[in-house]
């Protein structure tokens, strides 16, 4: 185990948002904005944002750093950045009652189609689908879920073409 395998996740937290140069085995050196660490295998998760380019990550292996250093602290902007990297692209924020008024829907346009559906848990937030799927707000075919992989891809098709639909 090496020195940087032996910190603990609150010192690994002091290099997120800072541009550190990374020397591993081999001599192989890796520069770019620390975006997290792993707290078990100690892996460096880096990012660059090559200029008019996409930016990218790259992945350093706990056990093959031998020395991090810090280059530069980052500022706001680059912090914003970094937290956007793993956002999904297109991400709504839906109000309460925009959730509702989606379940409803969706919930209605099911029964019309006479496919069993009923709300559960203990707010009603989630519907489910003959007791076999579920589909959790914002009622996306991303947020279906589902044991039975066949049930799933149809269920994700109708709201699909439902979604499609609505627009």
């Amino acid at each position: 185990m090496n020195d940087w395998q032996r910190k603990s996740p609150l010192d690994w937290e002091t290099y997120v948002n800072k541009l550190v140069k990374v020397v591993a085995v081999e001599k192989r050196e890796y520069e770019g904005w620390v975006l997290t660490v792993d707290p078990v295998s100690a892996t460096i998760v880096l990012a660059t944002f090559p200029e008019q380019e996409k930016g990218s990550l790259s992945f350093v292996m706990g056990h093959a750093v031998q020395k991090v250093e810090i280059l530069r602290e980052g500022d706001g902007d680059t912090k914003q950045r970094l937290a956007c990297i793993l956002a999904p692209q297109e991400s709504h924020a839906y109000s309460p009652e925009e959730l509702e008024e989606r379940k409803n829907a969706l919930k209605t346009w099911l029964e019309t189609n006479h496919i069993p559906v009923g709300e559960q848990g203990e707010l009603g937030r989630t519907l489910s689908v003959a007791g076999v799927l579920s589909i959790e707000p914002p009622y996306g075919p991303e947020q279906c879920s589902s044991a039975n992989e066949i049930i799933l891809a149809r269920v994700q098709g109708l709201l699909q073409g439902f979604l499609q639909q609505q627009r």
